[in-house]
């Protein structure tokens, strides 16, 4: 029989599943309309009288075997009589008449065509109500679900910012497409679905009971055996127990990626790949083992199902032929009405699955359609001020982001900004200034003090109206995917094209804009992509004007242009800064020193107040900030000069930096990558070819083959079961009991025998291919994570490459490549013998009958392949539908601050809505065409049963064909039909298969331009330790636009320590990443003993160096192996270790310890203090013996008492070593050989602590105002 059975649940399970799942349905329901209920009771109805027809065509397959059987037992007893006729039955019946007189025999074609008849009604029926169930529940569902999508996403955009940085935009959108699809599974197709089996299941159970009752209650007996294989195979399919065993090496996959660097700087590689390695074997195992279970319960099922036949057709034999309380038809419908109703009910377990997951997706998406928001943008409570004079104040204001409320942003922070003056905010990253300007805004409510305007607090005032007063410009500015004109209307709804034109004139855009071929209907692209920075900025600023706002809030508007553009913008805001009260976070100089008033602020506090000349006298924030910039404007111009000197073409990335690159919240930092782009990619790959995945697992070929050895020996169960039936039947006309028996008793042990060989098979089968596929998923992964940890550092830059997605890569590319081996290989040579063996049989058996069955064949596979499709339902096409709406939910969830800042909300609910009637329409057209594929592929067996039945007829009667035979052939080839369109669509996704395939090559074949494992390259033995850094040039290869290094020049000798002083960002932990040659220069050279670092071993080269990081990176595992790590080319001895220990001042901590050097220090090194942890990376970076070393703000994050302990062990560590050494205090550089002072990319200064003294530059200047250097 079909393999469906396999699915099958106890009887009592579903009762309650179905219980619980009609009175939660409330709620899944509850947008429906009328139209939509009377759709789904008719649906319903459809789908009750489609299920009974599948037992009645039992009725009618009973009465034609009877007709068969006594047809023949006729013919039996016939031959007795008149022997001398056999040859030729024709003649021999008109003799026959002649002699008695009357024509006693069946007219056995005119009884099949009747049948046919009954057989072509019921298909017909069949065709209908399919089609009718089906496209009812799906127009009813797809309304429903369209009105859900629309709630939903205007609820969603009601909500307030908070609620958006605690919920990813990227999960929003997944729920806005998955999740809602999922609904639309469970109240769709799958319900009608459900229906159908179910009554099918109660129907054939009935026939059973009112036929025969005693076959029936031994088959029942039976049945929990079967129940109990398939709720067991349930159970081993479902554990997540692969998962969990790959939990262990996916950990450490995920430890090793995110902390790269350190893995990179010791030399770890290969290292890491013998450990990933070492924790993939249990992952192995456990998929051998459940290939072992799935093989063992599908062999066990199989034996079971073939036991119940011998059983049922021995009791069932003895009923018949014994006690005649049975007729051979009866035995037949009792028998496969039990078996339907069984596979029924097994084949209706999945729509529970769907009814499950939906009701999970609906919970989470109802819980959003029911949430208040705190701050709710469309209400039109509030009040709106007639005069609007612009004061705005803070009254000991707090405040901390929803999303991390243990981070206070702002402390107690009290500020007045008066009307048409211009305020300036400034202070370092983190200080609070764009958070106040984001409560100006309501984007948050504080959660102490309050915010007024003209003396209201502006939680009173309606939002809508507070938010048109407000223009404002940001860093990073959003455009929309469209016109610059309406980009700019969306400033202010209805504005004029004159009012447009001003507005540009005003932001200094219209020149540029009137240059565009298409002028002001020009597209700006995605996210503004057609832009230059300058252009975007000056853009969002007319859309700022266009508004006519009376308080006009700049953040840092100018930092992202480079000079010449930052002075077109400076002037556009400086002219519309008048008569308007403004807000101005700047870091630039030039941006602020003309501001009416300055504030500081420091740990969310205002901490300075004043204007330029005040604030510079004070020596506070203002001041520091100040004589780090002028002195690298200085330094800037002058080598801006020397380089138009010598090439005299000045090319503007000269000028491409950041002063900071700020430290955006969560939800900022996601604007700035969109989250769409990384899937966009992935699909173009083409699949890998088969042929070179199996070159990788060709060295389970013994598998393979025994593996298919089994999968042919399984195919061949099909049509011996055919064979075996009709046996069955033929031996019920025979007319002598004892023979009768003999036969009878023969078949049923044969049937036992089918069903031991195929539960071997079935193992065989499962644990061949388990063994191969598991062995190839995890050399499939070693390679993988070994190239993955061979590319430099920079491919590890690009957010496709987080530690995330690569890891989740390991996991599921690389157990789904599987798909095109193993298992896959297994599935075609089942279903290449299966249909083989049928056909061949058949083709024996009776060559006509067969020629007219194949015709039906393509239909049937169809068939059997569309219900397997059924199963797991058809939402995968409706994505494509929603692509178009998927991309303005995207766009509007991204960019949701802009648009609540202009208040832009309802337009983009109203565009959603628009482009939600597309998929709407389609999933109307889409719900006839499937339900008219739906009734087809249900009624084609009733008419290839029709046809084949009659034509059976035709060829017993003329041609003296055995009626056995005609069963025989007949089912042989329908079920082998259905199983081939089952296999076809139960195999793993092949296509997913190669897909991974290919991305998993892709990678395999990428050559890193930093090669890691090689041997290439120069190595020397009298390795000193001098570098020198020569015109070093340098951009991040993910933000090619800002100038990292710009010309670095400086060396340092042998045993000398370089200190690096500058403000964050100004290059110095860049310098020394490529000095470890993470990364190369785009220009110049750095050269280490006179040799250029790129031709250089960079194992060798890495060899030398020993690295303390500020925030150094400890793996999961003990101290000891942690100082270990240090070294990775030897085996260290515990004396080492202890001697390193004792010169990084760590050994008196350790030994004090419970467990001592063997205490595991957590995840990232979580149980250990901040100084302890910093002691170790030491200890690890001296057991290197390193020729150089180097501190990047080793001491930074230390209190000062840990920071002596630490500041002691460097000293010693850095004796008779090339030293390098970042840091912001000062009493770590004092005495260091050479002090450089950065600013931008290129040293301002350089010389000893006295020297620099003496210059009075911006060291001087640092170290006289005691301000840290940052």
């Amino acid at each position: 029989m079909p393999s469906g059975s396999v699915k099958l649940h106890s009887i009592k399970k579903l009762g309650q599943e179905n219980h619980s799942y009609e009175f939660s349905d409330e709620g899944k329901f509850r947008f429906a309309t009328c139209n939509d209920v009377l759709k789904m009771v008719f649906g319903s109805v459809c789908a009750i009288l489609h299920g009974s027809a599948q037992p009645l065509m039992l009725l009618v397959f009973g009465l034609l075997t009877d007709t068969f059987i006594e047809y023949d037992i006729e013919l039996n007893e016939l031959k007795d009589d008149r022997k001398e006729c056999v040859n030729n039955t024709i003649q021999w019946k008109r003799n026959y008449t002649e002699a008695f007189g009357q024509p006693s025999i069946l007219d056995i074609e005119y009884e099949m065509t009747q049948f046919a008849f009954y057989y072509v009604g019921i298909g017909a029926a069949v065709f209908v109500l399919g089609y009718f169930q089906i496209s009812l529940w799906v127009t009813s569902a797809a309304k429903q679900i369209q009105l859900i999508r629309r709630i939903y996403f205007s609820k969603v955009m009601r909500m307030e910012i908070g609620w958006f940085d605690c919920t990813s935009v990227g999960e929003l959108n997944t729920r806005l497409s998955d999740d809602i699809n999922k609904i639309n599974d469970a109240i769709a197709d799958q319900v009608a679905i459900f229906l159908q089996r179910f009554t099918t299941f109660v129907c054939g159970f009935c026939i059973g009971f009112v036929k025969g009752w005693k076959l029936t209650l031994v088959i029942v007996a039976a049945s929990p055996l079967i129940g109990l294989g398939a709720g067991l195979m349930f159970v081993a399919k479902l554990t997540g127990m692969e998962l969990q065993a790959y939990a262990k090496a996916g950990a450490v996959a995920d430890e090793v990626l995110s902390s790269i660097r350190t893995v990179a700087a010791f030399g770890g590689e290969l290292k890491e790949v013998k450990r990933y390695d070492r924790n993939l074997i249990s992952a192995q195992r456990l998929g051998i083992r459940k290939g072992l279970f799935m093989g063992f319960f599908t062999g066990y099922m199989w034996l079971i199902i073939f036991l119940c036949y011998g059983l049922a057709f021995w009791y069932g034999s003895s009923l018949v032929v014994d006690t005649e309380e049975y007729t051979p038809g009866t035995l037949l419908q009792v028998f496969f009405g039990v078996l339907i109703a069984a596979m029924n009910l097994g084949q209706a377990s999945p729509c529970l699955e769907a009814f499950a997951s939906g009701r999970g997706a609906a919970t989470i998406i109802f819980e959003t359609i029911d949430r208040e928001p705190e701050i709710d943008c469309l209400s039109e409570a509030g009040y709106k001020l007639d005069r609007v004079k612009g004061d705005i104040e803070f009254h000991n204001v707090s405040f901390y982001y929803p999303s991390r409320p243990d981070v206070k942003i702002l402390d107690q922070l009290s500020v007045a900004v008066k009307s048409g003056e211009t305020t300036a905010f400034v202070g370092p990253s983190g200080a609070g200034k764009s958070t106040a300007i984001q409560l100006i805004q309501r984007f948050y409510d504080p959660k102490e003090g309050m915010v007024t305007l003209d003396g209201h607090d502006i939680r009173g005032l309606n939002i809508q109206w507070l938010r048109s007063l407000i223009g404002i410009v940001e860093q990073e500015p959003v455009l929309f995917a469209t016109t610059i004109a309406e980009n700019i209307r969306y400033g202010r709804p209805g504005v004029s094209m004159k009012d447009i034109i001003a507005a540009t004139k005003e932001a200094n855009a219209y020149n540029f804009i009137m240059d565009l071929p298409q002028k002001f209907d020009t597209l700006v692209g995605e996210g503004g992509g057609q832009m230059s920075g300058g252009q975007k900025q000056r853009i969002a600023i007319a859309r700022a004007l266009v508004r006519n706002p009376r308080i006009l809030l700049l953040d840092m508007a100018t930092s992202a242009l480079d000079n010449e553009s930052e002075a077109v913008v400076q002037e556009a805001l400086d002219k519309v800064r008048l008569g308007r009260t403004t807000i101005s976070i700047a870091h630039r100089l030039s941006t602020i020193k003309n501001a009416d008033v300055i504030v500081g602020f420091e740990h969310g506090r205002a901490v300075e107040k004043g204007n330029h000349n005040e604030l510079l006298e004070r020596k506070g924030v203002y001041f520091t900030l100040v004589t780090l910039q002028s002195q690298g404007d200085k330094a800037l111009n002058d080598k801006a000069r020397q380089t138009f000197l010598k090439n005299s073409i000045l090319t503007r990335k000269f000028f491409l930096y950041r002063a900071s690159i700020r430290q955006r919240s969560r939800s900022q930092l996601s604007n700035l990558i969109p989250e769409s782009s990384v899937e966009e990619e992935e699909e173009l790959i083409e699949p890998a070819p088969v042929a070179r995945i199996l070159k990788y697992n060709i060295p389970e070929w013994p598998y393979m083959l025994f593996g298919s050895f089994g999968a042919a020996i399984n195919g061949g169960v099909n049509p011996v079961y055919s064979l075996l039936f009709s046996q069955i039947l033929a031996t019920f006309s025979v007319t002598d009991p004892v023979v009768q028996r003999r036969e009878i008793d023969g078949i049923c042990l044969f049937f036992v025998m089918v069903g031991v060989v195929s539960f071997f098979t079935q193992m065989l089968q499962g644990y061949a291919f388990s063994k191969s596929g598991e062995l190839l998923t995890r050399r499939l992964r070693r390679l993988g994570f070994h190239a993955m940890l061979g590319q430099e550092i920079g491919w590890f830059d690009d957010h496709k490459n987080s530690p995330g997605a690569l890891t989740t890569r390991l996991a599921t590319d690389a157990s789904q490549v599987q798909g095109a081996t193993g298992s896959q290989i297994g599935m075609i040579v089942n279903s290449l013998t299966n249909i083989g063996v049928a056909v061949i049989m058949s083709f024996y058996f009776s060559w006509k009958l067969t020629m007219l069955i194949l015709c039906f064949l393509p239909f049937i596979a169809l068939s059997g392949g569309f219900q397997a499709k059924m199963l797991t339902g058809f939402a995968k096409e409706d994505k494509i539908a929603m692509e178009a709406a998927g991309q303005i939910s995207g766009e509007a969830l991204n960019n949701i601050r802009t648009i609540a800042g202009l208040g832009k909300e309802r337009n983009f609910v109203e565009l959603y809505e628009a482009q939600l009637e597309s998929p709407y329409r389609a999933a109307l057209k889409k719900a006839n065409v499937y339900g008219g594929c739906y009734g087809f592929s249900q009624c084609v067996v009733f008419l290839t049963n029709s046809a084949s039945y009659r034509f059976g007829g035709y060829l017993v009667r003329q041609e003296g064909l055995h009626f056995s035979l005609v069963f025989r052939v007949i089912s042989a080839i329908v079920t082998s039909g259905t199983a081939l369109g089952r296999a076809s669509s139960y195999t793993p996704d092949y296509a997913k298969a190669k897909i991974s395939a290919a991305r998993f090559f892709q990678l395999l074949d990428r050559v890193p331009q930093i090669s890691v494992y090689s041997d290439k390259g120069d190595k020397w033995d009298n390795f000193k330790g001098n570098l020198d850094f020569i015109d070093c040039n340098f951009t991040y290869p993910t933000r090619p636009d800002i100038q990292v290094l710009n010309g670095l020049n400086v060396s340092v000798k042998q045993g000398q320590t370089l200190a690096f002083v500058g403000s964050s960002g100004c290059g110095k932990s860049t310098s020394v990443q490529l000095l470890e040659r993470f990364y190369d220069p785009d220009h110049g050279r750095v050269l280490i003993d006179g040799h250029d670092s790129t031709r250089v071993n960079v194992p060798f080269l890495r060899s030398k160096i020993g690295i303390v990081s500020q925030e150094p990176i400890l793996f999961d595992c003990s101290i000891a192996e942690n100082i270990k790590y240090g070294d990775n080319m030897r085996e260290i001895g515990m004396n080492e270790v202890m001697s390193a220990a004792k010169k990084a001042q760590l050994h008196d901590f350790v030994m004090s310890l419970p467990e001592k050097y063997d205490t595991n220090v957590g995840a990232q090194g979580s149980q250990l203090s901040r100084g302890q942890k910093q002691r170790i990376a030491i200890a690890r970076a001296i057991i290197r013996d390193p020729k150089i070393l180097l501190l990047d703000e080793a001491t930074s994050a230390l209190d000062t008492e840990s920071e002596k302990t630490v500041q002691e062990a460097l000293d010693k560590a850095r004796e008779g070593r090339t030293c390098i050494v970042i840091a912001h205090r000062l009493s770590t550089i004092q005495n260091s050989d050479m002090i450089a002072v950065m600013s931008r990319g290129f040293l301002m200064e350089k010389g000893t602590h006295d020297q620099l003294m003496a210059l009075k530059g911006a060291y001087y200047k640092l170290v006289t105002t005691g301000a840290p250097i940052s």
